[in-house]
């Protein structure tokens, strides 16, 4: 076969489909025809698609015969089926130069339409000896398998467009990952010259506006740092490394989790943050994730809740078991957002969209999961709450 033909598309789409090799074999057994091919046909191409030949007629996929020869160009120019039973009985073509071209008596060509209505080309047959062809029965199985071949045209088309269209997102998804992973690691570092800033003015005499106004700051750079490092986890998470957990027994949690209330409480200065925190044991965790996780879930909080109503932030831990929740009031989450929560990008239609990118959720539970845990939310009508729950039993040495 000629791979550079001009028509090769053509030809491989009928080529893939499975079915064309049957039906031709079918109509050649149903009629007693000995050649039958789907045809190209265009106003100046006749190309041979496919065809089961048993009389050596001698075509394959590719080759050509000149149109105005065919029958089938009077198919196309006049959009009409042609059968013919035997030329030598048929008034119309019995002095047509075509059979005597070609040598055959018996002949039938039926147009293949694509779903557009545009004209492809034709199912046809031909046989040196004169057959029965001039039955509803016969035109009825050749209009129905052209049909099938227009159809299978159509859904190959179909199907190639959406591989290439899901090629191109994906393609577009691994640009728009690096360019996100890249952002995030070239801010790191004028967010850490931002809080070394911070730190140097603090060390000097401030009064309580200016030191109130440094507090702000401070949180609104830890706050970045954070969605830097959501950024960056969901960025390894897409490129299948998953997010790093590295779990040591920490007794100092708590003093952790007190940092994070101060710094979103130095952000929101009018909301009010309740906290019960009481860890009797040392927790086996990787502190900054756990952190990570408990900030996610108190930035949304705040966000999300109302403003009015304290939040409510309980931690406890035992020998066997960590817990913390972050509980607020506001409006219900609707049930058919819940499955989509933890999901990347997703925020719920009836919130309004002021928080970062959508990804404090999920990160928050591939914490969890990457911790053995679970990340729960119950949404009622007094109040949300999204709980965090793990073992606290460190690995056997």
């Amino acid at each position: 076969m000629n791979r550079s033909h001009d028509f090769q598309d053509d030809i491989d789409a009928i080529g893939r489909c499975k079915s064309v090799p049957t039906l031709l074999e079918t109509v050649n057994l149903a009629t007693g025809m000995g050649f039958a091919a789907v045809a190209r046909v265009t106003a100046s191409r006749w190309i041979t698609c496919r065809a089961i030949d048993h009389i050596s007629f001698g075509l394959t996929p590719g080759d050509e015969l000149d149109v105005e020869s065919t029958l089938c160009h009077e198919v196309r120019q006049y959009d009409r089926e042609i059968v013919i039973d035997d030329v030598q009985d048929d008034p119309l073509y019995v002095n047509h130069h075509c059979p005597s071209r070609y040598g055959f008596r018996s002949y039938i060509s039926v147009p293949i339409r694509r779903a557009d209505g545009s004209f492809f080309g034709t199912l046809c047959a031909i046989d040196p000896a004169p057959h029965k062809l001039k039955d509803d029965r016969v035109l009825a199985m050749f209009r129905l398998f052209a049909k099938l071949i227009g159809e299978s045209l159509d859904a190959e088309e179909a199907l190639l467009q959406s591989k290439q269209d899901v090629t191109h997102e994906r393609t577009l998804a691994g640009v728009q990952e690096q360019f996100i992973a890249i952002l995030a690691h070239d801010l790191r570092n004028p967010v850490s010259a931002l809080t070394a800033g911070l730190r140097m003015i603090e060390r000097g005499d401030l009064d309580s506006r200016a030191k109130h106004l440094v507090d702000l700051m401070r949180g609104s750079v830890n706050r970045m740092g954070l969605l830097i490092e959501n950024l960056l986890d969901q960025a390894r998470n897409r490129r299948g490394e998953g997010i790093v957990i590295e779990r040591t027994l920490t007794p100092d949690l708590n003093a952790a989790l007190s940092q994070i209330v101060a710094e979103l409480q130095a952000v929101s200065p009018d909301q009010e943050i309740r906290c019960d925190i009481d860890l009797a044991v040392p927790v086996y965790c990787d502190a900054p994730r756990v952190s990570q996780l408990f900030s996610n879930l108190l930035a949304n909080a705040i966000t999300h809740g109302a403003q009015d109503t304290p939040i409510h932030v309980t931690a406890r831990a035992a020998a066997g078991a960590f817990t913390l929740s972050v509980a607020n009031a506001g409006t219900r989450i609707a049930d058919e957002m819940l499955q989509g929560l933890f999901m990347p990008y997703e925020r719920g239609g009836d919130r309004p969209s002021r928080e970062g990118l959508g990804l404090g959720l999920f990160i928050a539970s591939e914490i969890a999961k990457g911790h053995d845990g679970t990340l729960d939310v119950d949404s009622g009508d007094v109040q949300t709450v999204f709980t965090f729950q793990m073992p606290n039993v460190a690995a056997p040495v």
